[in-house]
């Protein structure tokens, strides 16, 4: 494909501005001034048109291919949440003006979608309050382990330092925790992708601040003793965090608070759907128990007596500001547009429907490609490559042959103690029939893997661009090429 600089011919135009109707000037001094031309391409408004729309269509996106991204949570984002957060009311604000009714009934509605949705989330989850503040599901964690210190501290228990981190959590979690100032003690799965409950045993002691369990965890599995570790960890004084990033599965139905659970964090871009991807936007409120709420990062929405809805700063033992402003509130509002639009029964229904795809799929993919764990799966089924290794296809090879079957990858080498990892993570959102054509792919790969390893190994053969070396992609990134 022609590069937007080759298309470019001396003279096109894209566009015709007015002539000037005020003196022509410029405040940037001569010294500041570019002294060569920039070198811009010059195109006609349809070859630049063109040229963007090819570029699109180079992409594999949700909008377009199945994106079966496992831990991601890749799920479609429904166009009435965008109708929704694209309203001039919401679009149009700014969130340094006035938060009051008298003075402020701009900002009255943003303010109340907050503090509506933060109750929901709060309900949802079994939580006594959330913080709408943090940036993304890692922010969140950050948030979370920080008010466990900020609870530690208040009880002058200085020297509890450690945060037990189970080897299926999210890659995340430790370095939240350190982050955090805390240190890290990595507890072992057992045989059934569970905590190891006599690991767990042999590292609680007094210096323990807590424990920060995936749940569901990585292997895409609900951890049966999950009552019994939140209780274990509270008799010796400590608290447990629940990454929520996977609470997909469990929406709906389950409630983390109602675990045992202290703290957690929920991602709107997986679970209730909001945009996803590219660095952001993200959202990752911060459910806690009554015993946590002082802690809570400021500003709070607070309801008042009239009604009326404003920022409340007066909490003396807070950990601060974690986040300017209210969070991300066009993705606060995409969430609470969807949670109104679903209802209770819908949102059983998204988990129920994610569980059923992704046992499909991996009941149906059983015989070609291993499982790391022989048991029912929650919201993403973790398969291996290991018997398509021993012919030289490799987690990557398959990767790329999706990509040359339409299909986005899912995510390969996660979680990290999976030797040839694939997990796969349909969502709710997909179709039977698009599950069907998924699977064929990779009953194909896998059959090709035993009779012409050589032809996947060469994959993607269908892409614009075809194998890197991805290393040196990674260290000499071209844009242009």
């Amino acid at each position: 494909m022609e590069l937007i600089y080759e298309i470019g011919k001396k003279g096109r135009r894209g566009s015709t501005l007015p002539a000037f109707d005020v003196p022509e000037a410029t405040a940037i001094t001569g010294e500041l001034m570019r002294k060569e031309s920039a070198e811009l391409p010059e195109v006609s408004e349809l070859d630049g048109i063109r040229h963007f729309t090819k570029l699109s269509k180079l992409n594999i996106g949700l909008d377009s291919n199945f994106y079966p991204l496992g831990s991601c949570t890749m799920k479609y984002n429904p166009k009435i949440n965008e109708r929704v957060a694209s309203l001039p009311g919401f679009a149009e604000l700014h969130p340094l003006w006035p938060q009051l009714r008298h003075g402020g009934a701009l900002t009255q509605g943003a303010l109340e979608v907050i503090y509506k949705t933060e109750r929901m989330l709060s309900d949802i989850l079994g939580f006594a309050q959330c913080t709408m503040q943090p940036l993304a599901g890692a922010h969140g964690e950050l948030t979370g382990v920080m008010i466990i210190a900020a609870y530690h501290r208040s009880r002058n228990d200085r020297e509890r330092r450690i945060m037990l981190i189970p080897d299926a959590a999210h890659g995340t979690n430790p370095a939240s925790a350190a982050v955090a100032g805390f240190e890290i003690r990595q507890v072992n799965s057992d045989k059934n992708g569970n905590v190891d409950m006599a690991a767990l045993r042999e590292a609680l002691d007094s210096n323990v601040a807590g424990l920060m369990l995936t749940s569901p965890n990585t292997l895409g599995l609900f951890d049966s003793n999950v009552k019994e570790i939140c209780r274990l960890v509270h008799e010796v004084g400590g608290l447990v965090y629940c990454d929520g990033a996977n609470m997909n599965a469990i929406l709906g139905r389950l409630r983390p608070g109602d675990l045992g659970f202290d703290v957690m964090h929920v991602n709107l871009h997986k679970t209730f759907s909001t945009p996803h991807g590219g660095g952001g936007p993200g959202s990752g409120p911060v459910g806690v128990s009554q015993a946590l709420v002082p802690y809570l990062p400021i500003s709070r929405v607070a309801k008042r007596t009239d009604g009326s809805y404003a920022l409340d700063y007066d909490y003396p033992a807070s950990i601060g500001y974690i986040a300017p402003f209210y969070g991300n509130f066009g993705i606060i509002l995409r969430a609470y547009a969807y949670i109104l639009t679903l209802g209770k029964k819908g949102l059983i229904r998204v988990s129920q429907n994610a569980l059923l795809n992704a046992n499909y799929v991996r009941v149906k993919l059983a015989p070609y490609f291993k499982q790391a764990y022989d048991r029912y799966c929650m919201h993403e089924c973790v398969l291996t490559a290991e018997d398509q290794s021993k012919k030289g296809v490799r987690a990557i090879d398959i990767a790329k042959g999706l990509l040359d079957r339409g299909f986005h990858p899912p995510t390969i080498y996660f979680p990290l103690i999976v030797h040839e990892a694939l997990m796969v993570e349909p969502t709710e959102t997909e179709s039977k029939e698009t599950l069907d054509k998924f699977i064929e792919a990779m009953i194909e790969i896998a059959k090709l893997s035993e009779t012409n390893p050589e032809e996947v190994v060469k994959c993607p053969v269908k892409m614009p661009i075809q194998r890197l070396d991805e290393a040196m992609a990674a260290r000499k990134l071209n844009l242009r090429a």
